[in-house]
């Protein structure tokens, strides 16, 4: 297991994350927020369907569409974008700062403690049967997996594969994907403690709960 406590002061250092605001196509940009050090908040709702704030518009070709800001943060940056300047898909135009929540940090560290089970190809997963009715009778955190085991299930194409389990033996901790959505090659499916590690991991999570402080 990784030294956590140093993981933890690592990211005290910085704990931010920095987000390039790029332009989505090519045309004319117009800025609505215009001044560093000025707050703004992501998308909200149960599907997040209320977009963040407005940062600017781009137009091409008559058509005006807003960009919205992706995430809360601070405007910390402008690139060398003039108002009203004829700019590239791609082009950067602004850079936000995001103070991590701990909802985040706790993600961080469960990502570098816990064992990945990555998706082995693109597609929509559920869980196999047997294992199914494990996690809604037990909960995450109770239920066992090991090397072999059938896990999954792969949808894709209108054919569905069984997936084996191919990892070290633990426990189910974490569910990185949602059964209604696509899953890309190589992003995490599941994250797997060894059971002699669970209650370390939970300190450590209660720990993160009770200390870290957020910024509004």
């Amino acid at each position: 297991m990784i030294d956590i406590i140093s993981l933890l002061d690592e990211i005290k250092k910085a704990p931010y994350k920095e987000i390039t605001v790029s332009t989505p196509h090519s045309g004319h940009i117009d800025f609505v927020v215009k001044d560093t050090g000025t707050k703004v908040t992501g998308s909200t709702g149960v599907w997040n369907e209320k977009p963040g704030t407005l940062l600017a518009y781009m137009t091409r070709e008559g058509n005006k569409k807003p960009v919205y800001a992706p995430e809360k943060g601070e405007v910390v940056r402008f690139y060398e974008t003039d108002d009203h300047q004829f700019v590239q898909a791609g082009t950067p135009l602004l850079e936000i700062r995001h103070f991590l929540t701990k909802q985040e940090v706790i993600d961080i560290i469960l990502k570098k403690t816990l064992y990945l089970f990555t998706a082995p190809e693109k597609g929509r997963y559920y869980f196999a049967s047997a294992i199914d009715i494990k996690l809604k009778a037990k909960g995450l955190g109770h239920v066992n997996v090991r090397d072999g085991d059938e896990i999954l299930i792969i949808s894709r194409m209108k054919r569905e594969t069984v997936l084996n389990y191919e990892g070290p033996a633990g426990i189910i901790y974490t569910i990185y994907f949602d059964s209604s959505e696509s899953v890309e090659a190589g992003a995490p499916l599941l994250g797997v403690c060894p059971r002699n590690q669970v209650e370390n991991i939970k300190d450590v999570v209660a720990r993160i709960q009770m200390s870290w402080e957020e910024k509004e």
